[in-house]
């Protein structure tokens, strides 16, 4: 039976588009804000923009991703390439943690030394960082809130944009009292911040990765309603659940029929229901009659 190994490269599209906006804008960017660092003596703009030099580099290869996932399925890869996007994902969170950690140690040895820190400058860079963050996050924001790659993307950029806030409130406090303290407080605040976003990316990525089951497929379930919306199904068993993409979950499962059963009438009434209740849009099943291949022991009858 032929599978489409295209699901959702619709959105993929129109994804990738803004995120290649998303990098060039937040590439240019951080040129400037790498120089109004420099001019300023300011840790929470060269903060910013080491992030902004993570955020292109994880737009770049975000976009990158979105490329090859439209590549077509081989004998290699017979599922394509679109977990690339969950990898890129997985390995940009994994880069912010360390970018936020880097940051608190600077801005603890900053408290203890601290560094004279032109406000005025400050202020200008981090307001215009602030613009350009907000225009990106509006570009990203707009794309597929679903896909794991979007969604890393934007945590990325919803972090800068806390950086520039967190540059624009220090700035305001040292042109105003001259407590050049408030400059390193503020880039451990955002790298708290930026900590608790990389960590859900992460978190849901290495979720995929590791093969485990996506929400709203659950085995369990998938056997119950089953077994109780189709007639002919006396017992469904090794169910097997895991995702390709946060968009593409697939599931393989044995169905064992009653003797007056029909396969392939079955087969594709489970893959009906499996579509319908449970959005699995790609499902391996495997009918027996008698005994199962693999050794299970059978459920009670219906």
């Amino acid at each position: 039976m032929a599978h489409s190994h295209h699901y959702g490269h619709g959105h993929s599209r129109g994804n990738e588009r803004k995120m290649l906006l998303a990098a060039v804008l937040t590439g240019g960017f951080m040129v400037a804000e790498v120089i109004g660092g420099i001019v300023s003596g300011s840790l929470a703009l060269l903060a910013d923009a080491a992030h902004m030099l993570t955020d292109f580099a994880a737009l770049a290869l975000a976009w990158l991703a979105f490329r090859f996932s439209r590549w077509p399925a081989d004998r290699e890869r017979t599922y394509g390439f679109d977990r690339l996007q969950v990898l890129v994902a997985y390995s940009s969170g994994l880069s912010l943690s360390a970018i936020a950690a880097v940051i608190c140690y600077e801005a603890i040895h900053r408290l203890n030394e601290p560094v004279p820190v032109a406000g005025g400058t400050m202020m200008v860079v981090a307001a215009a960082g602030l613009a350009i963050n907000l225009i990106v996050f509006a570009i990203l924001h707009s794309g597929d809130r679903d896909n794991l790659n979007m969604r890393a993307a934007t945590v990325h950029v919803l972090a800068d944009m806390l950086g520039s806030v967190g540059a624009i409130a220090a700035a305001g406090v040292i042109l105003t009292t001259g407590w050049i303290a408030a400059d390193p407080l503020a880039s451990i605040l955002v790298a708290l911040m930026v900590l608790y976003g990389a960590w859900n990316v992460v978190r849901d990525s290495a979720h995929i990765l590791l093969e485990a089951t996506p929400k709203n497929v659950a085995p369990a379930e998938i056997e119950a309603d089953l077994e109780a919306n189709i007639p002919e199904i006396e017992d469904v068993h090794h169910v097997h659940a895991w995702s390709i993409t946060q968009e593409r979950p697939m599931v393989t499962l044995h169905a064992r029929l009653c003797e007056q059963g029909n396969a392939d009438a079955a087969i594709h009434a489970i893959k009906t229901r499996l579509r319908e209740r449970f959005g699995v849009a790609h499902a391996t099943v495997e009918i027996e009659f008698v005994h199962c291949a693999d050794g299970h022991a059978h459920k009670h009858a219906h």
